[in-house]
């Protein structure tokens, strides 16, 4: 008989899909890559057409070895590595290093791992799509010279250990820009208005808000505004002028993708971008489920498109209609539209088995992927249904000036919310009585004043950045959580609660890389880069093209850098305080998690203590100094050198002028002072530095 090889990346999938195959078969794991460019040089031959220079893994030596005996003993050999880019190159490279023969070997993918997935892939095997290939080196090459080149002006900088990433600066670059407009937001002052009226004939009062005037909203920025239009309005005759009913629909939402996936983890299950992605990939490779043995729960994790397969969607409707009616069924599904390009070689996110329902699985997984697998199947299941259906009304109380409103909405048929409902998707339960009818008289009862502040836009958590990458069409599935994972390993970024906060390390880093480094910290220029690899994969573009255009421009940035930043090259500042161990002036030295105090008789002396810098300004409370110190995730605040006998904390550095109006203290703000107090809200302009004569 003869044996067939199928090799894969992972030993979990491996098992899977070795149940499906017949004795035939033998089912072997790569682990992943087996060659990559060498760690201890760039690995590209830049005066022989940027070819690369590929070496096996350290370690994967002995795995080849095995798998070179599987493959002697093979009549055929199929490489079944994940349906993408990565995937592919990880073929190519197996390929290269068991020296297959291209007459006996054959690439099969699979979106999902099932049987008639797995069996359908064998029937349509290919050969190894160079132009897939060719993109992912393509990426492997940019990624390697911007590293390679970057990194060691940044240890020159900074300090050793650092690293530079074409799309990890980008991310980093948001995260600081977003910091920046926090920093510098001034809050503005406004008002809500709202007020009880009672119908003719009624005891209960309907709350309606204030709009504005009867022709346009209007809104209102002080209290001497608010006063003038309650006294107007304490003297007005109320009725209502218009009871509008009317339907809307909602559409279910799409099924996911690899970023909307991402998202709703975060929001729904408080999960971080990397262990989701490490929860799905276990559920697509394949868990034991009771009754049905090993089988892979999701199909590919890694995609942006949301389509979904005729079997799938036939399925879906079949299950929809012996578990909810027919009725349930969507007449038809919601689809992606934007003018991006999706990569579609295979579907959104859905269940290998939509009969598999996560009740079924619950007691036969963790609870983390019982709690992902069931937001991807009522996900799914929520695409494939009917749109839910609501009333709404709405009333319109007009004075002969002013006019309030009032409105509510209520579902009259659940759709796809019996199985999915988020957030946006409750709506406030509000009954209006048979007395609100048109032309109705309004008795006006009790007003409601109420005094607000505009928010300053809110801090990237982990979800809002990879939708902002998405967006912005920057890096691809495969590397929203590697790119957070780096920049807060690296600790450019904190993360507190759930929020992302630029470190100090972060801001050398980004200061350095957006004055010498332009363009690879630009949105625009990366996302345009992104589309470039596209083109590769579709074949229109030669990938050494890209990379023959991209490394002059870099070369020069560095040579520039290089010389550039030698000059403000940061020196060990002396400082006042004695090492209790030597007697040395102790020095400011900078590490992985900011500045710190150490003794230069090191290695001597190995003494080193926490450096607390001053920020130039007596504490507004008690009058001593006002020092920089971190969170325990690295990100900067100003606080009393007295702490904590003296409680004074401020974000923001805090200014030594006083405010005007209620004399509390104020901060800095961008190019502003604002005093602390917001109920205050006083701003003024800061007054320019005085330029010393020479």
């Amino acid at each position: 008989m003869a044996k067939n090889l199928v090799i894969v990346e992972s030993p979990s999938k491996a098992v899977t899909i070795k149940k499906f195959l017949g004795s035939s078969y033998e089912v072997v794991a790569s682990n992943g890559h087996v060659r990559d460019l060498p760690k201890s040089q760039l690995g590209i031959d830049i005066e022989n057409d940027f070819e690369p220079k590929y070496i096996t893994i350290r370690g994967k030596g002995e795995l080849l070895a095995k798998l070179r005996k599987e493959v002697k003993k093979a009549d055929k050999i199929y490489l079944a590595t994940d349906p993408d880019r990565e995937g592919e190159a990880i073929s190519w490279h197996l390929s290269k290093a068991l020296k297959l023969d291209e007459k006996n070997t054959s690439r099969i993918t699979f979106n999902e791992i099932t049987k008639n997935a797995v069996k359908q892939s064998i029937k349509n095997a290919r050969n190894i799509d160079m132009d897939l290939v060719n993109a992912q080196q393509a990426r492997r090459v940019l990624d390697r010279m911007v590293g390679y080149q970057i990194s060691p002006v940044l240890w020159a900088k900074v300090k050793r250990g650092l690293s530079a990433g074409r799309v990890q600066s980008v991310a980093l670059r948001i995260i600081a820009d977003r910091e920046e407009e926090i920093n510098a937001f001034i809050p503005k002052e406004y008002w809500t208005l709202s007020a009880e009226f009672t119908p003719e004939g009624d005891k209960k009062p309907l709350q309606a808000e204030f709009y504005g005037s009867l022709k346009k909203k209007l809104s209102i920025e002080s209290e001497e505004q608010m006063e003038k239009i309650i006294s107007e309005i304490k003297k007005s005759e109320f009725k209502i002028s218009d009871v509008k009913i009317s339907n809307r629909t909602k559409k279910g939402p799409l099924p996911f993708t690899t970023s909307t996936l991402q998202q709703e983890a975060a929001k729904n299950l408080n999960f971080s971008t990397q262990k989701t992605m490490r929860l799905a990939q276990g559920l697509y490779e394949g868990m034991a489920v009771k009754g049905h043995g090993t089988i892979g729960l999701i199909t590919y994790l890694r995609t942006d498109s949301t389509r979904i397969s005729e079997e799938a969607q036939k399925n879906a409707v079949k299950y929809i209609e012996e578990n909810y009616g027919t009725e349930y069924l969507a007449g038809e599904t919601a689809k992606k539209k934007d003018g991006k390009k999706i990569q579609d070689a295979h579907e959104a996110i859905r269940p290998a088995y939509i009969d598999l329902t996560p009740a079924q699985v619950k007691d036969s997984v963790s609870r983390d992927h019982f709690r992902l697998y069931q937001l991807i199947w009522k996900r799914f299941m929520a695409s494939q249904m009917a749109p839910a259906k609501y009333e709404t009304t709405s009333v319109k109380i007009d004075s002969d000036k002013y006019r309030f409103t009032a409105a509510s909405s209520k579902i009259v048929f659940q759709g796809y919310l019996n199985v999915y409902q988020t957030e946006e998707d409750k709506v406030e339960k509000k009954k209006f009585s048979k007395n609100i009818v048109k032309d109705a008289v309004m008795e006006l009862g009790e007003l409601g004043k109420k005094q607000h502040f505009t928010q300053p836009p809110a801090h990237f958590t982990e979800a809002a950045l990879v939708k902002t990458l998405e967006e912005l069409g920057i890096g691809r599935p495969s590397t929203y959580a590697p790119t957070i994972s780096t920049i807060i390993n690296r600790h450019y970024v904190a993360k507190e609660q759930k929020n992302l906060y630029i470190t100090e390390l972060g801001e050398v880093v980004n200061n350095i890389m957006k004055k010498s480094f332009t363009s690879i910290v630009d949105v625009n220029f990366t996302a345009y880069l992104e589309g470039l690899l596209d083109r590769v994969e579709d074949g229109s573009v030669r990938w050494k093209t890209i990379v023959e255009n991209f490394y002059p421009d870099l070369h020069e940035a560095v040579a520039i850098a290089e010389k550039e930043l030698e000059e403000v090259k940061i020196e060990d500042e002396v400082t006042d305080v004695i090492c209790e161990e030597c007697g040395r002036n102790m020095v400011v030295k900078f590490g992985t998690y900011g500045k710190f105090l150490a003794c230069p008789g090191f290695p001597d002396c190995r003494n080193t203590k926490p450096y607390l810098e001053k920020a130039g300004v007596p504490c507004p409370k008690c009058g001593q100094d006002i020092v920089i110190r971190k969170t325990k995730k690295g990100r900067c605040y100003f606080s009393c050198v007295g702490y904590p006998e003296c409680d004074f904390m401020s974000w923001q550095k805090p200014s030594t002028e006083k405010c005007p109006e209620c004399g509390g203290p104020m901060v800095e703000k961008g190019s502003k002072l604002a005093c602390m107090d917001n109920q205050c809200g006083f701003t003024k302009a800061k007054e320019p530095e005085k330029q010393e004569n020479n």
